[in-house]
């Protein structure tokens, strides 16, 4: 398998530490709010990534954190925090914030089928984690005490900006928001380790440390719980483009700064959902939901195909018109599985097999490309084999792409059937025998008038040999 690794902008064969086995970190959400689908577009591609990976025979360890402290409305470490900010917005607690929103997280990944990481880790959980690797980084002169806070000197480091080759002086204040630059900094590249009382005297939370009551910097949450969970060399690290700087660019000096030596060996970003005005936030009021694409009568796994169909290292634009072509091709996706009707007793095709599913290995193995690896499903549909290899076929590879595609066509299959079936309903019954006296007696105005009648409430009339049935539209 090759992967881009964003930290040397290279597509590389993928290698992990230890051979078959993969440890993977994904940055997990801050919950102060809903996930908007564009954070979700990072969620499903990393889950196919995990699930692809099982698939080719990795034993995969995901660990994931949850982001319930020291997550500022800015990334340059200052503005008030993320969680203190919903709270206030809701009149909640910080822990019932936190604890509403990381569930309707997971339910929203429940209904894209994106699987539950093996570790799922909020950061108020990992304090004395956190304050060893400060306490650390203190000893070995990669940190310094400033204004009551806790900083990383980004000056001791011979390489800082690692994704992205940024000069200093082109560095703006704040990466998200308008703020004002912090003056307890050396430079401001530098970033917060831990913060104290003495600069955030409403936040919520606060334990005890070595510096005075505070509370841990975002960055250092996601090192702290990687290493309590993976050790001192990960395999993958995953996460939005945004992340790339500057969390994940911190995330690797202070974890090198504290192990001395290399962390991080493959680092996937997965780049924006933009809307027709540009990247989509929860800032700009750009606020769509998965339960807003249900009340709007899409299924949710018709977002995913969305995704699918796009590859992760480009920016997806999300328009009603291009999530109503997904629509129809997932329908009509279904119905040609529906379709199929193997014969008992029938036998797989392995031979027939092989080829489609190397092009399936072979779509993924290079650099997830999954808008390929969708299009070898229609190759499977189209291929001279057996029914019973087709579903044997699409269900092995719908464990990783995971857009319920037997079951989906199965309760499609059940649905037209219903459909089709005559139904038992008094008054529409008494309605359409009705109608046929009216025709017998020559009274086609009434006739037509009860047609009209019911396919006003819904009701279809299909006349034929046998006598009149009916449908709903």
């Amino acid at each position: 398998m090759k992967l881009y690794n964003s930290a040397t902008h290279l597509r590389e064969d993928f290698i992990p530490h230890e051979s078959g086995r993969v440890s993977m970190y994904t940055c997990g959400p801050t919950v102060y709010h809903y996930a908007h689908i564009g954070n979700l577009r990072s969620y499903i591609m990393e889950d196919v990534l995990e699930k692809y990976l099982r698939y080719a025979g990795y034993d995969v360890k995901r660990v994931m954190n949850i982001t319930d402290v020291g997550h500022l409305s800015s990334d340059a470490d200052t503005g008030e925090d993320k969680m203190l900010k919903g709270a206030r917005r809701e009149k909640k607690s910080v822990m019932e914030i936190a604890r509403f929103y990381t569930d309707a997280f997971f339910d929203d990944c429940k209904k894209l089928n994106i699987k539950t990481p093996d570790v799922v880790q909020p950061a108020t959980g990992c304090i004395d984690e956190y304050i060893q690797i400060i306490s650390r980084l203190l000893e070995k002169g990669y940190a310094y005490l400033a204004g009551g806070n806790v900083y990383f000197d980004t000056s001791k480091l011979e390489k800082y900006y690692i994704f992205n080759e940024h000069d200093e002086e082109d560095l703006e204040v704040g990466v998200r928001d308008s703020v004002e630059e912090d003056d307890n900094k050396r430079s401001k590249a530098d970033f917060v380790l831990w913060f104290t009382k003495s600069k955030f005297q409403d936040q919520e939370l606060k334990w005890d440390s070595p510096w005075g009551v505070g509370y841990p910097g975002w960055h250092i949450e996601c090192s702290g719980i990687s290493l309590k969970y993976l050790g001192e060399r990960l395999d993958l690290h995953c996460g939005g483009i945004d992340n790339a700087f500057p969390h994940h660019t911190n995330e690797i000096a202070q974890s090198e700064a504290y192990l001395g030596h290399p962390w991080c060996k493959y680092w996937f970003h997965v780049h924006h959902l933009n809307t027709s005005t540009g990247k989509m936030s929860k800032s700009k009021g750009e606020f769509l939901t998965v339960s807003l694409l249900e009340e709007k009568g899409y299924d949710p796994l018709v977002y995913r195909l969305f995704c699918l169909q796009s590859h992760y290292r480009k920016g997806l634009v999300f328009t009603w018109e291009n999530l109503d072509n997904a629509a129809a091709a997932y329908q009509k996706l279904l119905a040609r599985i529906a379709s199929l009707s193997p014969s008992a007793g029938e036998a797989i095709d392995t031979e027939g097999a092989a080829p489609l599913r190397q092009a399936f290995q072979s779509a993924l193995d290079n650099d997830l490309n999954t808008s390929l690896a969708v299009t070898v499903l229609y190759d499977v549909l189209k291929a001279d084999i057996g029914d019973a290899t087709k579903r044997a076929l699409l269900d092995e590879f719908d464990q990783v792409l995971s857009l319920n595609l037997l079951s989906g066509a199965e309760a499609l299959s059940k649905k037209q059937q219903e459909e089709a079936a005559p139904q038992a309903d008094p008054e529409i019954e008494a309605l359409i025998a009705a109608r046929a006296q009216a025709k017998k007696e020559r009274n086609f105005a009434l006739a037509d008038q009860i047609r009209d009648d019911l396919k006003a409430r819904g009701i279809e009339l299909v006349d034929t040999k046998e006598g009149t049935r009916w449908k709903r539209l």
